[in-house]
């Protein structure tokens, strides 16, 4: 019988996961190219695998686990991640492998008792604790936050490989397992996403992090994902560190995004005049419309944007359920988007535009400014949001000329 095969990354350590081509939606992200459920083989003394995939997707990994060694050698599995894409097939994997011992954190060992009953006590370890599997030896660190209470990272130190778990990942399936394989453009774009839907509410860690990474003084050559390409041997790890530095800062670009949705067109007309003002002073600006725009999308120009512009029309009393989507959204995600206004129309009552001020405040971004308006646009609005828009766009030079 033909079996899918492994893919060696390092002397000793094999990628044994999962494609995923057809999955478009991660709790509420729009995966418009799929994603990697990615699991790692290491062979020593004590066989060991780090992760296991997502239910639905155990066969590939026992066929890729077994065009190495036979699955029931693997001694330990190590659990970095409790997530469900991570550890869905770890019930079935501890059945039918029969490994000595799980190992995860502290918080990993309750999360992972919390959503399986496995009938298997798992081992905790520490924060700079280190395994040893024969000539080899695997340390560990605690990444709390990133993105659960339960991630940490493995390190394989004598190959210098880091699992790091759903750090510096991307969801992006892909026959090419190395990022040195596929183009910057793909790359950037689909980390860019991971980061403004997955990481960003948690950048604060994320610094953290990356000091902690720099002191420790941890050689890295590999970095072994649980989602998309593993990095190894070429600089776009290098340019997406860079990148992890300036998202993580929230170190945001002179631009401006605008979403809106909109009954009778009428909010859509002052969102055009709106855009016409921050384009005529000199600032970059993104239009989105939410009746056609997927909320992950909206994250995804958030994540460089220091100007957000909200416009909904008045339904029942309310915004427009699109964008109290949205809005939920981005404020769960902390973009910290310096400056923020509000547009919209509305027939009899007005309610959208105050309620938007409302949660464009709470996301402690500074109110620049409202646009309001019964029915329909005349000139004089018309120029009103123009004039948002111009002030918007100064506000954000003036913010980049004093730094």
């Amino acid at each position: 019988m033909t079996e899918l095969k492994a893919i060696k990354i390092s002397d000793s350590v094999y990628w044994v996961g999962a494609i995923d081509w057809n999955v478009r939606n991660f709790h509420g992200y729009n995966t418009s190219r799929g994603t990697t459920y990615n699991a790692f083989l290491i062979i020593d003394e004590k066989i060991t695998l780090i992760d296991v995939v997502k239910k639905g997707f155990f066969d590939e990994m026992k066929q890729r686990i077994a065009s190495v060694i036979e699955p029931e050698k693997i001694d330990y599995f190590i659990s970095n991640h409790s997530e469900p894409d991570h550890t869905g097939t770890l019930q079935q994997a501890i059945k039918e492998f029969k490994p000595e011992k799980v190992f995860a954190s502290k918080m990993g060992v309750k999360a992972i008792n919390a959503h399986y009953d496995l009938g298997f006590d798992i081992t905790k370890v520490d924060d700079g604790e280190r395994l040893n599997i024969g000539k080899k030896n695997i340390s560990f660190m605690e990444t709390r936050m990133l993105h659960w209470p339960d991630s940490m990272f493995s390190y394989l130190e004598e190959e210098k490989v880091l699992f790091s778990q759903d750090a510096f990942g991307m969801h992006l399936a892909s026959s090419e397992r190395f990022g040195g394989e596929l183009s910057w453009d793909i790359l950037k774009r689909q980390a860019e996403s991971y980061y403004a839907n997955i990481i960003t509410l948690y950048s604060p860690h994320v610094l953290r992090l990356l000091k902690k990474i720099e002191e420790s003084g941890m050689q890295i050559d590999v970095i072994a994902p649980d989602h998309g390409p593993v990095w190894k041997g070429d600089d776009k790890f290098k340019r997406l560190l860079t990148l992890y530095q300036k998202w993580s800062s929230r170190d945001v670009d002179n631009k401006v995004v605008i979403i809106y949705d909109t009954m009778w067109k009428a909010t859509e007309t002052m969102a055009r005049y709106i855009e016409d003002g921050v384009r005529s002073a000199g600032v970059k600006v993104e239009v989105m419309c939410l009746s056609n725009t997927a909320r992950s999308d909206v994250a995804d120009e958030m994540l460089n944007a220091a100007g957000i512009i909200v416009g909904s029309s008045t339904l029942n009393n309310n915004m427009l359920p699109s964008v109290a989507d949205n809005l939920t959204y981005i404020k769960g995600l902390k973009f910290n988007t310096p400056y923020a206004a509000a547009f919209g129309s509305f027939g009899w009552s007005g309610e959208a535009v105050k309620q938007i001020s409302k949660i464009l405040e709470e996301t402690e971004s500074e109110l620049i400014g409202t646009v309001s308006v019964q029915y329909t646009p005349k000139d004089e609005t018309k120029q009103l949001c123009f004039e948002l828009g111009t002030k918007m766009a100064e506000k954000i030079k003036s913010k980049e000329e004093k730094q």
